[in-house]
């Protein structure tokens, strides 16, 4: 189940990376961060 949502929280990430047009960067780049992380580590870990 881990690695379930390891990969949905990953794929989330990959989502908003194509919603980077939006007008606050730097909150989007925060966001992309953590769930990178948090998928990253559920995923392998």
């Amino acid at each position: 189940m881990k690695r379930v949502m390891g990969f949905a929280l990953f794929c989330v990430a990959l989502g908003m990376v194509v919603a980077l047009v939006l007008p606050n960067l730097f909150v989007a780049v925060m966001c992309i961060l953590l769930c990178i992380l948090i998928g990253y580590n559920l995923f392998c870990c």
